[in-house]
């Protein structure tokens, strides 16, 4: 199928894509715990900032405020706002590069995060990273990194951290489908069973690499069972329910704090736009995007519990919107004001002082 599409390609003819399936992201409701009215509110609240915040974030690179690369996290906001609901002080996090949404489940300043897309000074690495490279030692985010699978060796170092100071943190070290089939996860999958980390490796399985489906390029698709040859347990989770991402959170984390060693979860999400805003994403049905968006949207998921369960109204809910939309509205405004770096900050932060 693969060499026919390649042939109609060069041939300027119209590819048909055949919408990927996308129920196994789907789940039993009666076996996921449920949430407080208060946890529900808080985990509404964190989705939407991510989802207004990338929406905008996508308007500021069409106006090319935004240069180089961007990677948008709109529909898989439930995965790192669960697991942020499961975590205790001190947990770190690090991820890839589809990495804005990590950034503010961890607590940091949307002006901050903002500032830096844009390469302003106010950014969290004073306008020098841009959307792939941003740190918050207060919140214990250790990045954003481009390099596919890089924060997972990362990750493992941080667990070792912590196990050395014995203070009782894990690290949850975030990484794609894409980067599951990199060498060094695997090495440091042998790494961290051997040596009993304390980590979480928390799998985003959007279902594609940058354009190419997961079927098509893994031998093997359930990667929960990646970690088994180094006997590391793993558990695939709906990671479109905030609900059943953060009980699958608590109890892997819970595992690895009490010294069991590495523990992966795989997220079975999906992301709505392209790999990244220059990507057209021509290699999926439309189709199976608005299955997606209208049977499984992780924030509509919680906007119709807290309804149901009469939590909230519609117009409780049309507030909490229009705050975050001028929270972010606040945060594009301070990055387009903000100056930008000067040239002599080239030299600056390029290596450690000892």
């Amino acid at each position: 199928m693969a060499q026919s599409q390649a042939a109609a390609r060069q041939a300027g003819e119209e590819v048909q894509v055949r919408p990927e399936p996308v129920a196994d992201a789907e789940a039993d409701d009666s076996k996921v715990p449920e949430l407080s009215k208060d946890a529900e509110l808080s985990a509404y609240r964190s989705m939407l900032l991510i989802r207004r915040f990338e929406e905008k974030a996508g308007q500021l690179y069409g106006m090319g405020l935004i240069g180089g690369f961007c990677h948008l996290y709109i529909g898989q906001e439930a995965v790192v706002v669960g697991m942020q609901m499961a975590a205790i002080d001190g947990d770190q996090n690090i991820t890839g590069y589809r990495d804005h949404g990590h950034m503010l489940a961890t607590g940091m300043d949307p002006k901050g995060v903002m500032a830096e897309l844009t390469g302003r000074r106010g950014g969290y690495s004073r306008g020098k990273g841009g959307s792939m490279h941003m740190f918050s030692k207060e919140t214990h985010f250790y990045g954003g990194h481009g390099i596919v699978g890089a924060p997972v060796p990362i990750g493992a170092g941080l667990a070792f951290a912590n196990k050395y100071r014995e203070n009782g943190n894990v690290s949850m070290t975030y990484f794609g489908d894409g980067a599951a089939n990199q060498g060094q996860v695997y090495e440091t999958f042998n790494m961290a069973k051997l040596w009993q980390l304390p980590v979480v490796f928390v799998i985003e399985n959007n279902r594609y690499g940058m354009g190419t489906s997961l079927k098509r390029a893994s031998a093997t698709t359930n990667l929960a069972n990646r970690g088994l040859s180094f006997g590391i347990p793993g558990e695939q989770v709906n990671g479109m329910d905030v609900r059943a991402v953060k009980a699958a959170g608590e109890k892997a984390l819970e595992f690895a704090r009490s010294g069991n060693g590495p523990m992966i979860l795989e997220m079975l999400t999906y992301r709505y736009r392209g790999h990244s805003m220059s990507d057209p994403a021509k290699y999926r049905a439309r189709e199976e995007v608005q299955k997606m968006r209208s049977e499984n949207d992780p924030i509509e998921q919680v906007s119709h519990r807290l309804q149901e369960k009469g939590w909230a109204s519609e117009d409780d809910l049309k507030a909490i919107d229009k705050d975050i939309r001028r929270i972010v509205n606040e945060a594009a405004e301070f990055a387009q004001a903000d100056p930008e770096p000067d040239p002599s900050d080239l030299w600056t932060d390029v290596y450690a002082e000892a």
